[in-house]
Parts: structure tokens; sequence; C-alpha cells
């Protein structure tokens, strides 16, 4: 209802304002009335409106036209004259007076500080001649000073012969033989014994070089008895005991220092040390990492995988009965392996520590822990400190799958551990080979960014295998270097 009547609305006054309109045209346009003019009354003798008489206009004449006059000249200035200057003073001034030569100077009058000279006293006037000059003072004959500093007297040296000490024979003579008076027994001095490196050699004692007459000479022979030859000893023959002419004793400095030198003690390689394959990256590119995981279901033989183009990486499940000798048949092939575990929901601390150091004993020969897919490392903090503890202890590294802000990974690092996070999961969910080449190229571009690398996880499948290989032919996969897992996690540390 309210349409029709808006409706109404509309339509009447679009006819009225036609109606409007066409009446106007008929109609048409009605002129104003003008307004009546009316006579305007002019008082007599005002000429208004009269007749005017034209006449011709009066045009001056001719002016007159002056003749300037001449303008004035300046006239120019005279010569100077100079007479006037002949009659000024151009002497020059007089010298002035001073007082006559026989005027003498009043002299002072004198006061308490006045010297003890008479006043008015002539003082010696020094003559212009110059002084002699000083004489050098003539240095003492006898005086002698040494300016070398004095040298210390040298040790004496015990004469050492070659020949056995024997008391000098007596000379036969008529007198009677004095009796020899008994020697002092010499007083024992002790001796401190250095112990010296085994690189020196050891100086024994000096010898006295006389000997005690009564240890050491034979008797004196009688009067009247021959006298035995002093014996030779073999110079060919010496003494193993006595120090060597020539042989260096070192100083105390080389002695200090080698005494001072500590044993090297060779820290044992962890296993992430001992176990990682070797790795070089010359043209530093990005490095990128990828990791399988093998449960022991898959039928993918080692000999396809060892002709791959690039390094891999394999996380072994240590609960499969195969786990053990998939880890060796990698090792072997030159694969790093990873020990694939997973913590059960509700584990305490003590249930964690049990089953990862099963696992470790059960794999030996890996570089890391991985986070698996299931219930993870991640499921509560004690557990994820608990791992932490556990391989800071054993030297292992640590990887784990993206939770939050990463606070378990943040953690372990600051704890010593070598830990990195998983970029992507590239075929948790069956992915086709087309969608795992998206995602290694993605990575490759990401890994570029990256300061410490990228780890991509995948599992042992032959449609993984097949895009692995695909891939690897392409540009992208050139721009990155494909390495260890071991790599990307040194990276990470740097």
């Amino acid at each position: 209802m309210a349409r029709g009547v808006v409706s109404g609305f509309v339509w009447g006054a679009v006819f009225a304002v036609v109606g409007v309109g066409m009446a106007s045209l008929i109609v048409g346009t009605i002129d104003a009335p003008r307004p009546e003019a009316e006579a305007v009354d002019v008082p007599a003798g005002s000429g208004f409106d009269g007749a005017r008489e034209d006449k011709e206009a009066d045009l001056p004449g001719a002016q007159p036209v002056e003749t300037p006059a001449a303008a004035p000249r300046a006239e120019a200035p005279g010569l100077d004259d100079l007479g006037p200057l002949d009659k000024a003073d151009t002497l020059p001034a007089g010298l002035p007076e001073t007082g006559s030569p026989d005027s003498g100077l009043t002299a002072p009058t004198e006061n308490g500080n006045s010297p003890d000279a008479p006043a008015g006293a002539d003082m010696p006037v020094q003559s212009d001649q110059p002084g002699a000059a000083p004489q050098a003072p003539v240095p003492d004959a006898d005086l002698s000073i040494s300016t070398e500093p004095a040298q210390p007297a040298p040790p004496a040296q015990p004469e050492d012969s070659g020949f056995a000490q024997t008391a000098p024979p007596n000379v036969t003579t008529d007198e009677p033989v004095q009796p020899v008076p008994p020697k002092a027994e010499p007083i024992p001095v002790p001796v401190v014994i250095v112990p010296l490196p085994d690189d020196q050699v050891e100086q024994p004692a000096p010898e006295d070089a006389t000997p005690d007459a009564e240890e050491g000479a034979p008797p004196a022979p009688r009067a009247g008895e021959a006298v035995p030859l002093p014996s030779v000893t073999d110079p060919a023959a010496p003494d193993e005991a006595r120090p060597r002419i020539g042989t260096p004793v070192g100083t105390l400095t080389d002695r200090a220092e080698t005494a001072q030198t500590a044993p090297v003690v060779m820290t044992p390689a962890t296993p992430f040390e001992t176990y990682a394959e070797p790795f070089a990256n010359p043209e530093g590119k990005p490095v990128m990492a990828i990791v399988l995981i093998d449960r022991g279901d898959s039928k993918i033989g080692i000999e396809a995988l060892s002709s791959f183009p690039y390094p891999l990486s394999f996380a072994v499940d240590a609960t499969s009965p195969m786990g053990q000798a998939a880890m060796a048949r990698y090792r072997k092939a030159g694969f790093e392996v990873l020990a694939l575990s997973d913590i059960p929901l509700g584990a305490t601390p003590a249930d964690t520590e049990m089953l990862l150091r099963a696992t470790l004993r059960e794999l030996p020969e890996v570089v890391a822990v991985m986070e698996g897919d299931g219930s993870g490392l991640q499921s509560d903090k004690a557990v994820s400190d608990q791992v932490t503890g556990i391989l800071s202890e054993t030297g292992h590294g640590l990887v784990l799958f993206p939770k939050g802000l990463n606070t378990a990974q943040k953690l372990a690092a600051k704890s010593g551990v070598v830990a990195a996070t998983v970029f992507r999961d590239f075929d948790s969910k069956g992915q086709n080979a087309s969608s795992v080449r998206r995602f290694l190229d993605q990575a490759a571009f990401r890994a570029g960014q990256e300061e410490g690398g990228v780890i991509m996880v995948g599992r042992l499948r032959p449609e993984t295998i097949s895009a692995l290989l695909l891939w690897g032919l392409q540009d992208r996969a050139s721009r990155v270097a494909l390495a260890p897992v071991s790599a990307v996690l040194k990276e990470v540390v740097r």
C-alpha cells in the first residue's frame, strides 16, 4: 500500500510540472507597464535647451624662442708659488744643551743600608779588552779510572790428569824419616740434591783434587826400598759418572720450563664428533640436510641409496627388531644415523632416563637423538629437561620438531647440547612427488635466509626417493650445499 501511495505522489508531481509548462507556453509572457514621462518646469532665463552658436576656435600664435646664453667656463688653477717658502725657517733644530762635564754628580745621602765604601769614591772601570780564556784543568797523572765493569775471577778448575794420584816418593837420605803428623778429619758438608728433568744430564759433584793422604795415598816407602812406579789408567775408558766436556747442562730457564710443562691430557671425542661424516663447503653455500625416517618397514635396498648424488641422513627406530642391523648397514655405506625416540605421555624423569639410555645402548653409533613423530620428547618440561641432561653427559646432538617458541631447543643449546629444529616434514601426509619437490624448493629458498641452514624430514618411501632424485637434478638444488645433519648442527652452534 505504501508503495502505491509513493507512486501516486510521484506521478502527480510529474503531471503538475507538465501542465504548468504547457500553460505558460499558451498564455505567453505579460509585458510590464512602462512609466509615463512628465514635463519638467524650467525657469525662465536659464538657457536650458537653447540654441548654441558655433564660433571659430582661438588658437595661440607662435611663441618667440629665446637664445640661451653661453655657459660659463671654469678657469684653470694657477701654478703654486713657492716664494713664501723662501722666508720660512728651514734650519734644523738645535741640539739640546747639557751640563758642563766638570759638574759632578751629587752623592746620595747615607742611610742604614748604604755600604761601607766612602761616598764619591771612584770605582775602577773595567776595560773593554776580553779576559783570558779559561784553562782546562790539568788531569792528575797518578789518577786512573776504569769504566769497564770488573770481571769476576774465574773459578778454580781442579786439574784432572789421567794418572792415579800417588804420593811423591821419598828421597833416600842419611837423615831419619820424620813422622808425618796426622791430618784433621774433614767436616762433612750436607749436600742438597735437586732433582733434574729426565732430559737433562745429571752433574755429579767434582771429586777432591787432593785426596786424603791417609785414605787414597799408599804408605810411604822406607829408606832403601824401591820406589814403585805410578800406574797409568786407560784414557780410552771414561768415567760414566763424570760430566763430559762440551755436554750442555742447560740454563735455569730451560729447566723451569721443562719442569712446569704439564702432560697433555687427551679428551675423548664425543659420539657427535666420532660418528659425524666429513663435509666440505668451499663455496660457502647455504647448508641443507635431508633426514629420512626408517621404521624397518621399507623395502628399498641399500644399493639404491648408496648411489644417491648427495648425502642423506637416516633416523632409525630403536624399538624396531631390525634397528641395530639398519644402523650398521647405513654406517657401512657412509651415512649418518640418528636415534629416533618417543617418550610415552605421562613418563617421569626416571622413565625418560631409562628409555633414552636403552636407546643409546641399542644404537651406539648415532650422532644425535631425533624426536619421533609420535609422542615426541616435548610432552612435559621435566621430560625435555631430563633428555637435555642426559645428552649433555653423553655428547650426542638433538633434533626436535618445531613447537611454540622452541623453548626446549633453546634450553638444550644453552646447556651445551648441539640442538636444532626441523624446518618442515615434507611427506607426513603421503604427499606425491610433485608436492615433495615444491617443499624442497621452499626449503632451499629458506636456507639462503637462515644463518644455520635447514633440516628437512621425510620417510623412506619410493615416492619420496623418486622426488629427491628428480629434485637433485634441478637448478634450485645447486643453490644449496646438501650435507649430512651434523653439518647443519655445527652451523647452528656457530
